[in-house]
């Protein structure tokens, strides 16, 4: 199927017919009338990177900025980037956390191309910047939107976007540990074994990792990263994104044996939805 096929169902609300497209993508298509994307609503998701503000990760390489041609000298203009290939919103890929389990150039487009749900935690994770979204969350959602359809990215708006640029946003202790929420680990093993994470899928979040802060384990992101699913990182403008109806389109540069890519994130919103 053709993108812009894809994108047309994804604007009509056909989640499975998408979903069912994209696993026959190899198929010839018939050929089908004319459609209008015109309807389609498209909000980045992605963070401006900015080497006076961009919060790293603690140990990873610094983000820099040089001008390297202007148009006066050289008739153009060029920087030259320096950054881990995480450096501020970024997906990952399985290979990121899992020996053996695909990188970035290993990925399927699909696997970029999610139904996407959104979880409000805020109020939750501002008295508890350790909080882990549990599996009763994820059921009282569904009793109000609906279940998450299977093979979604699943994103949780923590409310750290907030913070992105300051000294609060990694939130460490006297120690260097961080304070951030993230996904309890029963609550990915449950999402995993019912399907809505599943070959393909997604966790989001607009903190730098899917795992709780104080979790130096990593546990729940070598859950998150195997078979082709994918992690969504650093999140920004979720207020924008409705709970459930929208999708994700994750972009950025592959590198050999990537793992990840910082990266434009699209929020891509059909007609009628909103947020």
């Amino acid at each position: 199927m053709d993108r812009r096929r894809l994108m047309a169902a994804a604007a009509g609300g056909v989640v499975g017919g998408v979903a069912a497209g994209v696993a026959a993508a190899g198929a010839a298509d018939a050929a089908g009338p004319a459609v209008s994307l015109s309807g389609l609503r498209f909000v980045s998701l992605s963070h401006v990177n900015d080497p006076e503000t961009t919060n790293v990760f603690p140990g990873d390489p610094p983000f820099t900025l040089e001008t390297i041609a202007t148009i006066p000298q050289d008739g153009y203009f060029l920087q030259f980037v320096r950054e881990g290939e995480h450096t501020g919103t970024h997906w990952g890929a399985p290979g990121h956390f899992n020996t053996g389990q695909p990188l970035a150039d290993q990925l399927d487009p699909a696997d970029l191309f999610l139904p996407a749900v959104k979880l409000d935690v805020r109020d939750r994770c501002r008295h508890n910047p350790d909080y882990a979204v549990s599996i009763k969350d994820i059921q009282d959602w569904e009793r109000t939107h609906g279940r998450i359809p299977d093979g979604a990215a699943v994103i949780i708006w923590t409310g750290w976007d907030a913070l992105w640029g300051t000294p609060a946003y990694p939130n460490q202790d006297a120690d260097g540990v961080l304070h951030q929420p993230g996904f309890a680990v029963p609550t990915v093993r449950w999402l995993i074994d019912t399907g809505r994470l599943g070959y393909r899928g997604a966790t989001g979040t607009d903190t730098f990792s899917p795992d709780v802060g104080t979790d130096e384990t990593y546990t729940v992101s070598k859950l998150v990263y195997q078979r082709h699913r994918i992690s969504l990182e650093i999140l920004a403008n979720l207020e924008r994104l409705p709970a459930t109806g929208a999708w994700i389109l994750a972009g950025g540069h592959i590198n050999r044996d990537g793992a990840g890519s910082t990266a434009l994130i699209f929020g891509i919103i059909p007609p009628g939805v909103r947020a």
